[in-house]
């Protein structure tokens, strides 16, 4: 009985990773065919529509997007930080319904948020501004940056911190340290969830970005509505490939476990 569970189990697992990949693998093969339409290649291979990326506007779109990314996340784990040590380590009045607020973003609709974002940007002439854009990207992730680091701060050993403070250290020199070193890996793990969340982000953008501030996700959205060639698919597999490479190198120098978990030192 055991072992047929455990086949039984192995079996939905496989079908479940295959139900997953199964996409993914699809728009991969369609990215080599060196015909004009979507179809998979069995007799001839091309890297056609990867070469047709470098001549094309997705370029320029893909750097604007990694331009916001890093900026929002930046933006976010500056604010997330001061906001999580007042919140994990201070009890006071409206406490939860602080962290409640600065949550609330997952809750929200990206539609309701897009919307509201470009009737603000527009009164305060915020729009076709790239600023304005980096804003509302810092409001969609904040909620990623400030859990994991609530969860770093709220794991850590306190006693490092203690026996610095009995030793006369002053809190700055805690805090830069001793503190932040400990919860470092919460903030790196923080900081590449927002990111991703900011370069993946599209309902949103969509409302609030301009011609001069398209992102990719925007661009390849706007592309697909007037044509159904591989292009989209072949930029989807380099990003794929694109990350498996980040993912593999992060592993090697620093381990995804304790990046993503938030495992600091203790």
């Amino acid at each position: 009985m055991t072992v047929g569970n455990g086949r039984l189990a192995l079996l939905f697992h496989a079908a479940f990773i295959a139900f997953i990949l199964a996409p993914l693998i699809v728009v991969g093969l369609v990215a080599f065919t060196p015909e004009a339409y979507l179809s998979i290649p069995t007799t001839r291979w091309s890297l056609r529509w990867f070469v047709a990326i470098w001549n094309s506007d997705f370029i320029p779109a893909f750097w604007i997007s990694l331009y916001v990314g890093c900026a929002s996340a930046t933006i976010a784990l500056l604010v997330s930080v001061p906001a999580a040590i007042a919140t994990a380590r201070h009890q006071f009045p409206g406490r939860d319904a602080l962290v409640a607020y600065f949550l609330s973003p997952l809750m929200v609709p990206h539609v309701v948020l897009g919307v509201a974002l470009l009737r603000f940007m527009a009164e305060v002439g915020l729009t076709a501004n790239i600023f304005g854009l980096i804003m509302g990207h810092v409001i969609v992730i904040m909620p990623f940056t400030l859990r994991l680091a609530l969860a770093a701060l709220t794991g850590m050993n306190r006693h490092c911190e203690w026996a610095a403070w009995s030793l006369g250290a002053p809190l700055s020199v805690v805090f830069r340290r001793v503190t932040l070193p400990m919860i470092m890996p919460g903030l790196a793990g923080g900081w590449l969830l927002a990111f991703i969340q900011s370069f993946d982000e599209l309902t949103m953008t969509v409302f609030v970005a301009s011609p001069g501030t398209t992102t990719l996700p925007v661009r390849m959205f706007q592309y697909i509505t007037d044509n159904i060639d591989p292009m989209v698919a072949s930029i989807s597999t380099a990003l794929m490939l694109l990350a498996v490479v980040m993912m593999a190198a992060m592993e090697r120098v620093y381990g995804l476990e304790r990046l993503l978990a938030g495992k600091g030192d203790n």
